[in-house]
């Protein structure tokens, strides 16, 4: 009985070990650590707005790589800060932005 406990114990040491050496290869995933306490990183971006909604103010852009997030180029959809940021956007108008992750949503804070 205590050698296959030993043996389990072995072996849960091993996976632990194992688990925290690849976490080293996510590294580049977006995964970064928390900016301290009230600091928020504002990410840049170019883009094309493909639908506004008024209503809910959210805007889609089809954007390019944030380097910053280590992202691809992907369509998403951001909310605005302020709902009148809105009125300066078109279907189809190439923009440049700045956002910032805010809880589980990222918000456009500048437009350029």
């Amino acid at each position: 009985m205590k050698k296959i406990a030993i043996a389990w114990l072995v072996l849960a040491t091993a996976s632990v070990v194992f688990a925290q050496e690849k976490m080293g290869d996510m590294k580049g995933m977006g995964m970064t650590s928390k900016p301290a306490a009230g600091a928020q990183t504002t990410h840049e971006a170019k883009g094309t707005v493909k639908k506004i909604n008024m209503k809910t103010g959210y805007v889609m852009i089809e954007h390019g790589p944030v380097n910053s997030l280590s992202w691809p180029p992907m369509t998403m959809s951001f909310k605005v800060k302020d709902k009148a940021m809105l009125d300066k956007l078109a279907v189809d108008k190439k923009i440049d932005f700045g956002f910032v992750k805010e809880g589980d949503d990222y918000v456009v804070k500048k437009l350029h």
